[in-house]
């Protein structure tokens, strides 16, 4: 292993040396070059942004318009089919479930002692167009008090019962998920009456098809159930709940819970190009962008009613496809580069995820990525934003070729808030080395002009956008990807190796 590893820190060395002497510093490009890239990159974004594509929302006619556009420009830019498939050329189908939360209706029986739990003291949440559940004495289905656990003693004895527990904030979420997958029917979550109880998003939840269990979820006071079982047996019940040999129990307690939903299923599409190398089987290089947004996002009555993201991210298709049309035309790649547009990024990043599911090549020989998303903010000159640092071996040749490029890296505070609210993320949770380097992301005095005011409304559309950075950004990754992408400059790493 040692050896091993001098071999490819010495191979490193010398690739980083061949790339000092044969780098194109951004100040030294031609003006002309410059300025045909700008050109470019307007064009792209004022058609990916305009009213006629509607905000690019999965599931809508914007979509439709989104998708024949890239098609049109994969094809122009020289790409071929990354998805694998004869029969879908470009796209790989992307299944979604969206539902909007409707009606809920929780009641409580303690012996004769009834109460419909009203709308201020609890919270019923599906993603079934109707759903009921009944449980307690005499109904065959137990209620069952976990506590401040997630029911995992119990194993598959918890199926079918009404999970009551403690919340725990921090927790909840994968507690939650941990008595559904349980097959649990019904979780209630009790919660401290201040502040006020979780509601359900009164707006539409997307998430993948492929993700969706049949969940029924409440959320009621601490005071109503102290209210029902008994001030003193309640307060009993939470303080034997933070024993740690604490056991679940059943409750002698009656759970009805009604609510319905409104849902719709649909398909959405990622968009897969590739650029073939000449070394198959030597790795690859992934680019990916999201290509959707917001759709109309503003009341019937406002006079502006579409969010068109040009910004967010028209202007990382932009840039994607410009930084695929120049290693296309440059000197032939060794290893292959895809080319990949994600679907429902804004929904929770389930584009990617579904990409991830279901690659059209192997995870583990993608050498590095590299997501493209809001590029277009910083004046040329401006300190590049590294959202993923600490990649292993790609921080060395990232940071390095930074400051052959005569530029410098900007807050990592900054870039560092940002890693989970990205494409790139969900790549990097499966073992791929990926990063988003953007001069957007270097200065907080950049961003948050943005952030303010243009971000997810209908104020980014374009008008007046800035360029000078993307473009010093995409040169960058141009010089990057043509490194990474050649074997004899950046052999892959050994198995086992970070």
């Amino acid at each position: 292993m040692i050896v091993g590893r001098s071999r490819l820190l010495i191979a490193f060395l010398a690739s980083l040396m061949l790339a000092a002497c044969a780098r194109v510093p951004v100040e030294s490009a031609k003006v002309s070059e410059l300025t045909a890239i700008e050109a470019r990159l307007r064009a792209d974004i004022a058609m990916l942004a305009s009213d006629d594509f509607a905000g690019r929302q999965p599931g809508t006619p914007g979509e439709d318009k989104t998708l024949a556009y890239l098609e049109t420009r994969m094809g122009e830019v020289g790409l071929v089919s990354g998805t694998g498939d004869p029969g879908s050329y470009w796209r790989m189908p992307v299944d979604l479930i969206a539902t909007r939360p409707l009606t809920g209706q929780l009641t409580l029986t303690q012996g004769r002692k009834s109460v419909a739990v009203p709308d201020s003291d609890a919270v019923v949440y599906t993603k079934r167009r109707r759903a009921l559940a009944t449980s307690g004495p005499g109904t065959g289905v137990p209620v069952v008090f976990v506590g401040y656990g997630d029911g995992s003693v119990l194993g598959d004895r918890l199926a079918g019962a009404v999970v009551v527990m403690l919340a725990d904030p921090g927790r909840d979420t994968a507690r939650r998920d941990a008595l559904f997958a349980q097959r649990a029917t019904a979780v209630v979550t009790v919660e401290p009456d201040a502040p006020a109880l979780p509601r359900a998003p009164m707006a539409e939840r997307v998430e993948l098809a492929s993700d969706e269990r049949d969940t029924l979820a409440a959320f009621v006071t601490d005071s109503t159930l102290a209210g029902l079982l008994g001030a003193r047996r309640w307060e009993r019940l939470k303080a034997e709940a933070q024993a740690p040999d604490f056991a679940p129990l059943e409750l002698n307690l009656a759970v009805a819970i009604e609510a319905s939903a409104e849902r719709r299923e649909f398909s959405s599409a990622n968009l897969v190009g590739m650029i073939p190398g000449n070394a198959p089987g030597s790795g690859a290089v992934l680019l990916l962008a999201h290509w959707d947004h917001l759709g109309e996002c503003r009341p019937p009555i406002a006079a502006d009613r579409i969010c068109n993201g040009a910004v967010d991210n028209a202007s990382g298709l932009a840039v994607m496809l410009e930084l695929a049309r120049r290693l296309k035309a440059g000197a032939p790649l060794e290893r292959d580069v895809y080319v990949l547009a994600t679907t429902a990024e804004e929904a929770g990043l389930l584009g990617a995820r579904a990409f991830t599911k279901a690659p059209p090549l192997p995870l583990t020989s993608i050498v590095a990525g590299f997501n493209l998303d809001m590029p277009a903010l910083a004046p040329a000159g401006s300190p590049v934003g590294y959202i993923g640092r600490g990649q292993g071996r790609l921080d060395t040749v990232i940071l390095s070729q930074i400051a052959l490029s005569g530029r410098v890296e900007g807050d990592t505070g900054l870039a560092a808030s940002f890693v989970q609210r990205q494409d790139g993320w969900v790549l990097q949770q499966q073992g791929v080395p990926t990063v988003l380097l953007s001069s957007t992301y270097g200065s907080r005095d950049i961003l948050n002009p943005f952030l303010a005011s243009g971000y997810h409304s209908p104020g980014d559309n374009g008008a007046e956008i800035e360029l000078g950075g993307a473009i010093e950004d995409l040169l960058l990754h141009e010089t990057l990807i043509r490194l990474l992408a050649d074997p004899a400059r950046y052999p892959a790493p050994e198995a086992g190796a970070p």
